[in-house]
C-alpha cells in the first residue's frame, strides 16, 4: 500500500492505492476518472497517513485489502498541509496526460 499527496487543478487529495506507483496504467485510469489527467504527486509515508487519520485509514485500508485500487483519504488542503511536513515528502512525480 502506498499514499500519496497529489496536487491537481482542484486542489491537493491525499490517495491511498494498492498499487505500487502512482503512474501505473490502472491507477491512471481511476484518477483520470475522477478528472484528475494532469498532477504533481509526492508519496507520503503510509505509518504517517495512519498516525495522522485513524480509523478512518483502517476503513480505507480495508477497501483497498478488499480490492479497490483507489481510496482518497482526504481532499482538504488546509488539513492536509497542516498533517504533514514537507520534510515527510518524497520525491515529486509529474503526470500530464
Amino acid at each position: 500500500m502506498r499514499s500519496y499527496l497529489v496536487l491537481t487543478e482542484n486542489g491537493p487529495v491525499l490517495v491511498l492505492t494498492s498499487m505500487e506507483s502512482i503512474t501505473e496504467k490502472v491507477l491512471l485510469n481511476s484518477l483520470h476518472s475522477k478528472g484528475i489527467d494532469k498532477f504533481i504527486a509526492y508519496e507520503v509515508p503510509v505509518e504517517k497517513v495512519h498516525e495522522f487519520y485513524g480509523v478512518p485509514f483502517e476503513i480505507i485500508s480495508a477497501d483497498l485489502e478488499r480490492g479497490k485500487d483507489l481510496r482518497v483519504v482526504d481532499f482538504d488542503g488546509p488539513h492536509i498541509f497542516s498533517c504533514f511536513s514537507f520534510s515527510d515528502l518524497g520525491g515529486q512525480i509529474q503526470y500530464e496526460a
